[in-house]
């Protein structure tokens, strides 16, 4: 396993690499035709300004959520497993804006032979929390047992 993060590679305070995406339109307009969402607020502008009174459409929740899961599974490679993920929504994105999706460790530990680790993730724009939560994860171990 050479690029396989392993149980044994990870300690408290350790950041999983960070994913810095910029939603655009089209991103968005394919995210709400998958998952059948048609509110208007993700697609048009004068209804979400006007109506909604935001500054323009606002990125869509669950595809915040689907980016900072890519970023973990992203981290945790193919042998690894996303055992929890738990976020909340607390602040609106917009088209066009950098978002960065990663986390910390915050703890270790061996559950019935598996290493899990519990993680503190959010989505962000600059130093804004967009979407805090928490994650935990199982990654394999060098050994045969952990």
């Amino acid at each position: 396993m050479t690029d396989q993060v392993c149980y044994e590679d990870v300690a408290p305070g350790d950041e999983i690499p960070s994913l810095v995406v910029t939603v655009d339109r089209t991103q968005m307009f394919f995210f709400s035709a998958a998952t059948y969402n048609g509110h208007r607020i993700h697609y048009d502008r004068d209804w979400a300004t006007t109506v909604e009174g935001y500054d323009d459409v606002l990125v869509q929740g669950p595809l915040q959520s689907a980016l900072l899961s890519r970023a973990l599974t992203d981290w945790i490679g193919g042998h690894g497993r996303l055992v929890r993920f738990s976020v909340q929504n607390r602040a609106v994105a917009y088209p066009g804006e950098e978002l960065t999706f990663g986390g910390v460790v915050t703890g270790t530990r061996i559950d019935h032979g598996v290493g899990l680790v519990d993680l503190d993730i959010a989505g962000r724009r600059g130093d804004t929390v967009l979407m805090p939560g928490t994650a935990t994860v199982a990654l394999p171990s060098r050994s045969a047992t952990v």
